[in-house]
């Protein structure tokens, strides 16, 4: 019978080996296709032992039930379900409508599996080893499943449209000649991308993703030494929360949750760097014990990042940077040995509403926090995390902060400028803390008493002068533009006359840094 004759019939064509034409009723009868022998070793598709021709289908007659195989049994639905089958050449779908279900397990590819364009309803590769895939623009109506695939030239799916799930769960990844493990940029997935513990060799870019529900990679290890990035994603739009978290190891039940205390678990590990610029994530962003290990021009790009919560609770990375210049988070929850040093940490434009800080946080590290961001001075950084302190009813540490805020900016200030904030600073410091002008006045007031009752003191008028009061003569020097009718009347002469212009100065200054700070506190509520 020749090729194509009696399809429709459910005939078996001629040119058939005895293991395609037992993968012909299968397909028909909508069963599992099942090769393997029972030893694991053997079976392994990812081992060295060899598959022989009673385990081998042409990649042909596999494309030609897909796309125009035989009906149903009476009763039955077709679908392709093989387990232990070895698939010779290219297995090639390129354009193609593909309607039956398909799920291999433990199957082994000689080469590449292409399904640009293709169109599926669900696809489920479990457990099999590939060349490559090429997927660009492949549409499904269901899931794409690959968990626990091993993909030797990487997989690439382009503007792919997953219509569920997609699932990458304890996949191997290498590079391919660009240099890229997964390229899915301007990929679409209905609900969920998996790709737990996964591991990527090269660059796993996902530019442009559109994310319907979460993108998990708890446990997944990412490693790039070739390029910049192990991780590039900017644009990314998630609906709910992208987790690089721990993972459980050793029951599938973990999968998706966070594990317990006391499970064994696998951290998620990026060597490389991470680019999520300009993301969109719906609930959060989950750093929980994430570990990034990065070279000095590399870093952790959170660059006008939305989210309401960053969950910034990883290992500090020992080098490279953390950038989130324009990011705006509703909620930060931090910890104090999460962030990196001083000068690999970049805040300009960094918005946050709220701080929850696990673990010891004091505002001492808090401010040295923000000095890490700014290696020359910048208000803004400051006056945020005031407002927000202030917000929580934090007031004494938000006159703290920015009281910080001052002492960076002086500075940067010329010499004479810099001698008067010492003098702001010394005084009041800067009006936030208002109590130590009080302080100064009652200490000038009693040593200016105390000297002045020692002092000569000829009346300027010797017909009519009030009685000589040194403590009320003290306060009439100290206090600027008022007059108690005590100074103009009393001359001095010599030292005295120099302590009286001392008191003069002195009073002036406590009234300029106290109407500068009034000024301050009024303009900020």
């Amino acid at each position: 019978m020749t090729e194509g004759a009696g399809i429709h019939t459910g005939d078996l064509p001629d040119d058939l080996t005895a293991t395609e034409a037992g993968m012909w009723q299968a397909f028909r009868n909508g069963s599992v296709y099942d090769l393997s022998s029972g030893d694991f070793a053997v079976d392994d598709p990812h081992g060295g032992h060899p598959w022989g021709p009673e385990r081998t289908v042409r990649a042909r007659i596999v494309c030609w039930l897909l796309l125009d195989g035989p009906p149903a049994l009476a009763g039955r639905v077709s679908a392709l379900k093989l387990v232990g089958v070895r698939i010779a050449d290219a297995l090639d779908l390129a354009g193609g409508q593909v309607t039956p279900y398909v799920e291999l397990r433990g199957c082994r590819f000689d080469e590449e599996v292409r399904l640009p364009e293709a169109r599926f309803t669900t696809v489920r590769m479990v457990d099999c080893s590939v060349p490559r895939l090429e997927a660009a623009r492949v549409h499904t109506e269901g899931d794409l499943h690959l968990p626990r695939c091993r993909f030797r030239s990487g997989v690439r799916l382009t503007d792919a449209h997953i219509g569920t799930d997609l699932l990458l769960n304890q996949a191997i990844v290498h590079r391919d000649r660009g240099g890229r493990s997964i390229a899915a940029d301007g990929m679409t997935v209905g609900q969920d991308l998996q790709a737990e513990m996964l591991e990527s060799h090269g660059e796993m870019s996902l530019r442009g993703a559109q994310i319907g529900v979460s993108l998990s990679l708890r446990g997944a290890k990412l490693t790039n030494p070739y390029s910049r990035f192990a991780l590039n994603a900017p644009q990314m739009t998630v609906e709910r929360t992208l987790y690089l978290t721990p993972a459980g190891v050793g029951s599938p039940l973990l999968s998706g949750t966070t594990p317990a205390r006391g499970t064994r678990i696998q951290h998620f590990e990026c060597r490389g760097g991470v680019r999520l610029d300009d993301g969109r994530f719906g609930d959060a962003v989950d750093l929980e014990r994430a570990r990034f290990v990065f070279t000095d021009d590399q870093e952790l790009a959170l660059r006008r990042v939305q989210t309401p919560e960053l969950r910034f609770l990883g290992d500090k990375p020992q080098r490279g940077k953390v950038v989130l210049s324009g990011a705006r988070i509703t909620t930060l929850v931090d910890r104090a040995s999460s962030w990196p040093d001083a000068g690999n940490l970049h805040m300009g434009g960094f918005t946050y509403e709220n701080l929850v800080p696990q673990g010891p946080f004091p505002l001492a590290r808090r401010l040295d926090w923000v000095a890490a961001a700014t290696a020359e001075y910048a208000p803004e950084p400051y006056e945020r995390l005031a407002a927000v302190l202030r917000a929580a009813g934090e007031d004494e540490d938000a006159r703290e902060v920015l009281l910080a805020k001052q002492r960076r900016r002086r500075e940067t200030l010329p010499p004479a400028a810099k001698v008067w904030g010492f003098a702001q600073d010394w005084t009041v410091a800067y009006g936030y803390r208002p109590g130590r002008a009080a302080v100064w006045m009652a200490v000038l007031w009693a040593a200016g008493t105390l000297a002045f009752a020692h002092a000569d003191h000829p009346p300027m008028d010797s017909g009519g002068h009030p009685a000589w009061n040194p403590a009320l003569f003290t306060l009439d020097l100290l206090l600027p533009v008022i007059d108690l009718g005590q100074a103009g009347q009393w001359q001095l002469r010599g030292g005295w006359q120099w302590l009286a212009a001392a008191m003069v100065l002195l009073g002036w200054v406590l009234a300029t840094t106290v109407a500068a700070g009034a000024t301050r506190l009024l303009r900020r509520s």
